[in-house]
């Protein structure tokens, strides 16, 4: 399977590791784009990670071409500049300064290939913390999500790499606006993506909640709900399930299709408002309801009536999913040790078509390792 869809023909050089730079490289080459990573002899470090970091390589750097090079080394890193000069997109998420002593920067490029846009993906904008490093983690604490996440007192960052895969898909966002814009000037530009700045915007509604009602909002284990159903229940067979009840509407629906006593009954509780305030009148009922049912008799009833639910699933339930099986959301990639796994496909349709699978992860051959 060769490269295709609406980046075709764009050519793309990737400095990057982890997560936040090979994400955006791994949009852009799901899109179609030529992308080339850039990795030290031996291959990116990225690659030998294990715990929690061992699935970032496979994740995140399929359908990519890969040099090994010293940039140390004069010879290499000629190589490595001719790329960029040669490229549409240059992608760099390394420490400030790092691209910059190498000659690698965008000021640098730009004179000789003026069209080329340049995305670096950062801890930080501009401003004061702007030379600090950061990881998905830190700003995940200083941005506020971490607090928002767990209960009172007790931090949490989110259970994935939330902040650097949106960091990513903002850097994206830029890219594409540049394109855009090329077509119109002829020339590139530098674009900036970072991790502060996107974890803030995620909890910018927290922050519009503080301005509009003047209190802050509380982490969402502790938070007033908007809803009075809008949490996780047990089921009979001792599983757990999301439910919601959103609407009006879907209060009336919900009390015509399960047995819920007085609570059902009572009319004072048609409206949202009313039965938020009464929170802790109906939940008990609506606990013991759910317990009458197992997790797949409750799912059946929910989805029949057409309210919003979802069983507690792990992420090691996704490879048998039979959604995504069916609508090609698994794209079948090669892993390092030479196995083959399902792995989840870009979240998009164009053309009711999913995005593809043409190159495995790149793998790190004896003679990169020598040099």
């Amino acid at each position: 399977m060769s490269a295709s869809g609406p980046l075709s023909g764009l050519k793309v050089v990737e400095f990057t590791h982890m997560v936040m730079g090979p994400t955006m490289g791994l949009i852009l080459a799901d899109l179609g784009a030529d992308v080339t990573r850039v990795e030290p002899i031996g291959g990116d470090p990225t690659r030998r990670l294990v715990g929690s970091g061992s699935g970032y390589f496979p994740m995140y750097n399929r359908n990519k071409k890969a040099v090994f090079l010293n940039l140390k080394a004069p010879e290499d890193l000629a190589k490595a500049h001719a790329m960029a000069l040669d490229a549409d997109i240059v992608l760099e998420n390394f420490r400030p300064g790092a691209l910059e002593r190498l000659g690698l920067s965008y000021e640098a490029l730009s004179k000789e290939n003026p069209r080329l846009i340049y995305c670096s993906a950062k801890g930080f904008l501009a401003g004061p913390y702007e030379n600090r490093t950061a990881l998905d983690e830190v700003a995940q604490m200083m941005g506020g999500l971490a607090y928002m996440t767990g209960p009172p007192g007790r931090p949490l960052r989110a259970g994935a790499s939330v902040i650097d895969v949106t960091g990513g898909m903002f850097g994206v966002i830029g890219v594409l606006a540049a394109l855009a814009e090329r077509e119109k000037t002829g020339r590139g530009q530098a674009v900036k993506c970072s991790l502060f700045e996107t974890t803030a915007f995620l909890v910018g509604q927290h922050m519009a909640q503080k301005a509009v009602t003047g209190k802050a909002a509380n982490p969402m284990p502790a938070r007033i709900s908007a809803w009075a159903i809008y949490d996780v229940f047990e089921t009979g067979d001792d599983q757990q399930i999301f439910v919601g009840v959103v609407s009006d509407s879907q209060w009336k629906t919900f009390r015509e299709a399960f047995d819920l006593g007085e609570i059902g009954a009572d009319e004072t509780l048609a409206a949202n408002n009313a039965r938020v305030a009464a929170r802790d009148r109906i939940l008990p009922v609506v606990r013991a309801t759910f317990k009458q049912f197992t997790l797949a008799e409750l799912a059946a009833k929910l989805e029949v009536i057409g309210l919003p639910f979802a069983p507690i699933t792990r992420p090691e339930d996704l490879f048998d999913d039979p959604h995504l099986l069916a609508g090609g959301g698994l794209v079948e990639v090669g892993l390092p040790n030479g196995d083959r796994t399902l792995l989840p496909a870009l979240p998009l349709e164009m053309n009711g078509q999913r995005m593809g699978v043409y190159l495995d992860p790149a793998k790190v051959e004896p003679e990169d390792v020598a040099g």
